[in-house]
């Protein structure tokens, strides 16, 4: 098996090695309903509609009133 005559430097063994950390872009849609940026092919998280029909309905937040206030 054919060895290296010299030995590469830490640039070209660096630069070799950065190609496998590439980050990748996503593709984001526009959502039909409420035309938010969501990824494809999932429930929108703004309005929890798939494919122009609602399966999870929004919970809505409970105010705490008084309790926090001294």
């Amino acid at each position: 098996m054919p060895n290296p005559k010299r030995k590469h430097t830490r640039a070209r063994r660096d630069k070799r090695r950065a190609q496998n950390w590439k980050l990748e872009v996503k593709n984001l849609s526009v959502c039909p309903s409420c035309s938010a940026m969501i990824l494809p092919h999932r429930i929108c998280p703004e309005c929890g509609s798939y494919g122009g029909k609602v399966v999870l309905a929004k919970k809505e937040k409970k105010k705490d009133q008084g309790q926090d206030s001294k």
